[in-house]
């Protein structure tokens, strides 16, 4: 009778070394002075206070941990599909980092979980690329991870992300939306497209009702869209916030009462979530640029208005509430950093919700 081996199974720990070999080079580019290098242990270590002559350190009054999880979502289904793995470890990145700031949280550092159905240490190497990419964005260190081979969880080709964020803040600096009130004035800052969010119903929309490939070229005349690959389109990364929204709240935080991630749920729904009772805000449709993504998407499946904005973003990343005083000043920012941004809406008294401006 042969002796079974791990490898007989579907785990080959010769090619699991060789993908872990290409990791390090990742994770070093995105170390912080906070970091402590721990070669060869068994966890990630971050400094919070260090060298007090350091120009990174920020002093922290009564400092609260900050902390964030998420995945990708049937996006993944995209990149399998197109072989295109570079830009998904973005999103994953996006997704916990972009919740973090909501808090008013600085992101630390960030850990990644990919479970894969076989070793594929090029594969491993183009997912952890885009999530190095996403960290350097997010001026966040790539502290550690875990790759898990499950042959019997998962086909050869498929795999999935995880993705975890710790973050910091004084607690006199948190943010809660429990400042919001009448008066306040509601800007929404661009998106770089759909993000995270509603890949079931796009699938479904443009591959199964339309029967599109990933490789078709778009057909949408006097758009950004048109001649463009499917695939390209829909693998478009999230845009990470953080660095524009620290900056903002490094200058402007007496200013920011509240801000939203606009992820599944929709604009109203993720901006209910820090609305305080007694302050109703109202948005005005129309007031900011919804991208052709969009608009394609609803016309290939005949997708009612409200539907799209139960499931979409619509065109919109981040949502900030700020006293009305400073609105002009934080526009201004965020044009100097070449962000995208409208006002859409106002606070009035009124039952706790989101409704709009009709």
């Amino acid at each position: 009778m042969a002796k079974a081996t791990y490898k007989d199974s579907g785990v080959d720990l010769e090619l699991y070394r060789n993908a872990m070999s290409r990791l390090p080079g990742l994770m070093e580019r995105t170390e912080t002075p906070r970091v402590r290098r721990l070669p060869g242990g068994f966890a990630g270590m971050f400094q919070l206070d260090f060298d007090k002559n350091s120009p990174f350190r920020r002093n922290y009054e009564d400092p609260v941990l900050i902390s964030c999880t998420d995945g990708v979502g049937t996006k993944l289904k995209i990149a399998i599909a197109m072989n295109a793995h570079s830009t998904v470890g973005i999103d994953l990145v996006a997704m916990s980092v972009n919740d973090a700031i909501c808090c008013g949280a600085e992101p630390l550092f960030f850990l990644d979980y990919v479970a894969m159905g076989k070793d594929n240490p090029p594969l491993l190497e183009q997912i952890v690329s885009g999530i190095s990419d996403g960290c350097v964005q997010a001026n966040s260190a790539l502290l550690g991870g875990e790759t898990a081979i499950m042959p019997d969880m998962y086909g050869a080709d498929d795999y999935d992300l995880g993705g975890f964020c710790v973050g910091v803040a004084s607690k006199k600096d948190l943010i809660d939306g429990s400042a919001i009130k009448p008066g306040d004035t509601v800007i929404g800052i661009a998106s770089t497209g759909l993000h995270s969010n509603g890949f079931s119903l796009v699938r479904k929309v443009v591959f199964e009702l339309n029967k599109l490939n990933v490789f078709d070229t778009i057909q949408d005349s006097g758009t950004e869209l048109d001649g463009q690959r499917v695939g390209d389109v829909l693998l478009t990364p999230t845009r990470i916030y953080v660095k524009p929204a620290m900056h903002i709240l490094d200058n402007f935080r007496p200013a920011v009462h509240g801000i939203a991630h606009i992820t599944g749920g929709g604009l109203h729904e993720n901006l209910e979530r820090i609305v305080p009772e007694g302050a109703r805000v109202l948005i005005d449709r129309g007031s900011w640029t919804v991208k052709p993504v969009f608009q394609w998407i609803q016309k290939l499946g005949e997708i009612e208005d409200d539907e799209m904005f139960k499931v979409f973003n619509m065109g919109l990343g981040l949502v900030m509430v700020l006293a009305s005083e400073q609105v002009e000043a934080v526009r201004a920012s965020l044009d100097e950093m070449e962000l995208e941004n409208w006002v859409i809406g106002k606070v009035v008294e009124g039952e706790k919700g989101v409704v709009w401006n009709d």
